[in-house]
């Protein structure tokens, strides 16, 4: 899939939310501001399920929060850098900066899988990694993540 189609560039942002809940919230405010079908409480209730179920947070200072909704056709996503890392349980108990944030349908699982896969796989890449913590506004944060 092409990341594009997912994240628009007002889904893009640089932020310092403070904390996990924090960020989640503006995760959810964010994707329901684009969407307004969308309720920002149910987004934030799907992300928050996922979290209980373990983190999210896959180390080297990056969390993919992502969830289910039955509202939506298509897969949506977010991504923030924070300005400061925040706790977020990640597996290698280091902080987390760096956060792409997707819904997708809720029949859509395979698909889920998939997205997850290749922008973990991106986000392992130190080069873009690198460009991505030196960004320094959405814009530029968003011509890094789909070049």
């Amino acid at each position: 899939m092409e990341l594009r189609t997912i994240l628009q560039p007002a889904c893009t942002t640089c932020a310092t939310p403070g904390s996990k809940k924090k960020v989640l919230e503006l995760i959810s405010n964010l994707m329901a501001a684009q969407y307004p079908t969308l309720s920002s409480q149910a987004i934030f209730e799907s992300l928050i399920a996922r979290e209980k179920m373990g983190s999210t947070g896959i180390g080297n200072g990056i969390a993919i929060p992502h969830g289910r909704l039955t509202d939506i056709e298509e897969p949506i996503a977010i991504l923030i850098k924070c300005e400061e890392g925040i706790e977020f349980d990640a597996i290698d108990k280091k902080p987390v900066d760096i956060l792409f944030a997707l819904l997708v349908p809720s029949d859509q699982c395979q698909q889920h899988l998939s997205t997850l896969s290749s922008m973990a796989e991106k986000l392992s890449d130190k080069l873009i990694l690198k460009r991505l913590r030196k960004s320094h506004d959405a814009t530029e944060l968003y011509q890094v993540i789909t070049a």
